[in-house]
């Protein structure tokens, strides 16, 4: 019987963050296919916490915690001439459980979520090797480099170089290289050269549980006069802070020029130090909450004023699932074949922006009926199932059904 090896940078659980909910729904699928055997990294005892929760699912296991500091794999990396997002996730006891699963198992296809993770792949593997990019990574530090100065812009543009050079590299590796949407696929073809074995892979979200029909609001945040401004994710994610900033410094003022009492609200884990720093005077910075559906369900409208995008937002799906009105820029609407002014609304830049947020806050029957196309265009066009629809196909082994019948 085939069985499968998934290679992931982050434990597939919880499905709290836009790669872990990814991660998770496509292991899970695949876990439908064959047995799979999972190396991965945890990052912290909350993640270390959620080993039973993989060993579940999985056939077998290696979770490695990643802790070498940033600065010394930046040194590493310097040294050895490669990028640092390469020698971060770089663990001997995961390269040896690899080996080992790859010499006494029958693995006839590996899936390998996240770029750097493809340094594990043997070159001698004879199997069906699957690299599920996500999103393009080189071009992210591209754009860092060209918004920074000095020294760190210098190690971005490094970094950017380098992975564009790995993705490469990987790409033409790989049997199928898979990006989250049509126009993450169509970059990366442009950047890979020469390889012809890219598709599109797009997130999915669970309509069910982001229902907000069967969630009630959170108390703290429902109980705060109107209006309630949310902004999910990972919070010392470079572009998510930054689009905080942005809409606590420069848009939030202007709204509350037509509504005094506005206050917005950061939800997500780790909040770095300059989101923190934002809270007070009716902006609140709540961390990491157990599940973000009451949040959503407690707030009038959710502010995405991303400057850097790359993907599906998944920040945008749950806020669209939960029927929110969702005010976003360009590049937070990658991927999301929604209609402005209908099932959302698109603007560019900080008037703009704040202009459209008044718009919807000042018509609530409006907003409250973008909120509903939001939701039904989220369950026709955007389950789980319909996004990994073509999975089984492009991992090369029978499905459940074909297995059944034979």
């Amino acid at each position: 019987m085939s069985e499968i090896l998934f290679i992931s940078h982050r434990i597939p659980f919880p499905p709290d963050r836009g790669d872990k909910i990814r991660s998770h729904n496509v292991l899970k699928h695949l876990a439908g296919l064959a047995p799979v055997h999972v190396a991965t990294f945890a990052d912290d005892a909350l993640d270390y916490a959620e080993q039973g929760a993989l060993a579940g699912v999985a056939a077998s296991h290696c979770l490695v915690h990643r802790s070498k500091p940033l600065p010394l794999a930046a040194a590493a990396a310097m040294l050895t001439g490669k990028p640092i997002s390469l020698t971060a996730f770089h663990s001997t006891a995961l390269a040896g459980y690899i080996r080992k699963v790859l010499a006494t198992r029958p693995i006839t296809t590996i899936y390998v979520f996240s770029g750097q993770m493809g340094q594990y792949v043997p070159e001698d593997f004879k199997g069906r090797v699957i690299a599920d990019f996500v999103d393009v990574d080189s071009a992210k530090f591209e754009a860092y480099a060209s918004r920074d100065g000095g020294l760190k812009a210098w190690a971005e543009k490094r970094e950017g170089r380098l992975l564009r050079a790995e993705e490469t590299r990987f790409a033409r590796r790989a049997d199928v290289s898979l990006l989250i949407s049509d126009e993450e696929a169509a970059l990366f073809r442009s950047r890979a050269e020469g390889n012809d074995s890219v598709r599109t892979l797009a997130n999915g979200i669970d309509s069910v549980v982001f229902d907000p029909s069967s969630v009630r609001p959170e108390p703290q945040l429902a109980s705060l006069p109107y209006p309630r401004l949310i902004f999910t994710g990972q919070m010392d994610y470079a572009p998510n802070v930054d689009a905080c900033v942005r809409a606590v410094t420069r848009i939030l003022p202007r709204i509350r020029e037509a509504f005094p009492q506005a206050s917005f609200h950061v939800v997500g884990r780790n909040p770095a130090d300059r989101v923190s720093a934002l809270g007070g005077d009716g902006v609140h910075v709540w961390g990491r909450v157990p599940d973000v559906q009451p949040w959503l369900a407690a707030s009038d409208l959710a502010l995405v004023p991303l400057e850097i995008g790359r993907g599906v937002q998944n920040k945008v799906l749950e806020a669209m699932a939960m029927a929110l009105p969702v005010v976003l820029t360009p590049e937070a609407a990658t991927g999301i074949a929604a209609r402005d002014g209908a099932e959302l609304s698109i603007a560019s830049d900080d008037d703009a922006l704040a202009a459209a947020c008044i718009a919807l806050l000042q018509d609530r029957p409006r907003a409250q009926a973008m909120g509903r196309a939001a939701r039904e265009h989220v369950v026709q066009n955007a389950s789980w199932p319909a996004a990994l629809a073509d999975l089984d196909q492009l991992v090369g082994l029978p499905t459940a059904e074909a297995r059944d019948a034979a």
